[in-house]
């Protein structure tokens, strides 16, 4: 089969496509014909080796990267029933690798079928950044009475949260770098489409809300941004953090806190895991909410060949939405 191998940490071209023997299924476990594999910004963590941005340390090389794929059951291993040959399914790896490649193994039980009206790449969207968009909006539920601030809004998670906070009836400001991506922002329903490379941007958000509670902040950028995007909050208001592109998380002093009222809540790790009904639950609704229009993802697609683009051009900022490979 064909795959995309490291065998060093370091740049995008440590990723090289290469022919590899077929992975076989062992008990309970199938083999997917991928059609889609999901690209996490995580995966230039583990790709570079820095350790600062990996909880769990780095990985054993050599590896195939990848932890999100959707595509077609080929065959299965033992204690599998042959029936689920031909179902076309999406799931996430876990803590495993072997996303970016043709064919990958996974449990049966970790499978989602997936049917006719839901896509592969729309599927791998949801599996691993659908889930953490519901667990956030579980953690902090919205209502036509929030104005909730989005940054990263035109990443694959921030698109989700602009639309879903939009269906609720809230307003919405969604901040983005650059004209591009802030007309995205804007197509997803943001009463305001904000550039945070301006260096007034929060002044004009500032002058555009005048009166109006911003009762929550989703943030994905950290750093100055999401700093700046914390002291727009209304007295009371929640902070929900769910990455930070920029490589600084929010820094904030107990002070702020103090002083703000804000909630925080951190949208990741363990806080995600502790949900109830587990990460499967939160995997189920996602992919509920696509397949009934609630959320439409936005995809930046590249060739599986081109893993090392995709890489490169995710740490450059130069994609929207959810990046996905196609073997």
């Amino acid at each position: 089969m064909f795959a995309v191998k490291q065998y060093e940490f370091g740049s995008p071209d440590t990723l090289r496509p290469e022919s590899v023997p077929d992975p076989v299924p062992g008990a309970d476990q199938v083999l997917i014909d991928v059609e889609a594999a999901g690209v996490h910004l995580v995966d230039t963590s583990m790709r570079s080796g820095d350790e600062g941005k990996l909880p769990w340390g780095k990985p054993t090389l050599p590896l195939i990267p990848g932890r999100e794929v959707a595509g077609t059951i080929a065959a299965v291993g033992r204690d599998v029933d042959p029936a689920m040959v031909g179902s076309r399914v999406v799931t996430h790896l876990g803590f495993a690798h072997g996303g970016y490649a043709s064919r990958a193994v996974r449990e049966a039980a970790a499978l989602h079928e997936i049917g006719p009206d839901l896509d592969s790449v729309t599927a791998v969207a949801m599996i691993g950044t659908g889930r953490t968009a519901v667990s956030l909006l579980h953690s902090v539920p919205l209502s036509e009475r929030d104005g909730v601030i989005v940054t990263a809004a035109a990443g694959g998670l921030g698109n989700l949260l602009v639309q879903a906070a939009k269906r609720s009836g809230a307003f919405v400001i969604g901040l983005a770098g650059g004209k591009e991506k802030t007309e995205l922002v804007d197509q997803a329903g943001a009463d305001l489409a904000i550039d945070y490379r301006q260096d007034d941007w929060a002044r004009t958000v500032r002058d555009k809300t005048q009166g109006r509670q911003l009762t929550t902040l989703f943030d994905g950028v950290g750093g100055t941004i999401a700093r700046e995007a914390f002291h727009l909050l209304s007295p009371g208001g929640r902070a929900g953090i769910f990455g930070w592109s920029s490589g600084t998380v929010l820094d904030l002093h107990t002070t702020d806190i103090v002083d703000s009222g804000v909630t925080l809540i951190p949208a990741i790790g363990p806080h995600t895991v502790a949900q109830a009904g587990g990460l499967r639950a939160l995997e189920t609704e996602a992919l509920r909410c696509a397949r009934e229009g609630y959320w439409t993802p936005l995809v930046t697609s590249f060739p599986l060949s081109d893993a090392d683009k995709a890489h490169e051009a995710l740490e450059n900022r130069a994609t929207t939405g959810k990046v996905v490979l196609r073997p």
